[in-house]
């Protein structure tokens, strides 16, 4: 079953708004629980984490920018 595009369009918003710091937060803490990595490999960690994220959820975000379909 597809989301109509108003329900994506709210769990877009609520994904951004909630989700996404609460990601930010565990990441940050995941990474810091082991020893400090050089800096480029912490700067590689945060560029995949960043990107990985968007993935599973990029049917949510898919064609959020254009106008209604519905109506």
């Amino acid at each position: 079953m597809a989301l109509r595009y108003k329900s994506r369009k709210w769990l877009a918003l609520l994904i951004l708004v909630v989700a996404l710091p609460l990601y930010i937060i565990v990441a940050l803490n995941v990474v810091s629980a082991f020893e400090r990595p050089s800096i480029l490999v912490e700067l590689l960690i945060y560029v995949a984490l960043g990107v990985i994220w968007a993935f599973p959820l990029k049917f949510v975000f898919k064609g959020i920018g254009q106008p209604d379909p519905d109506g």
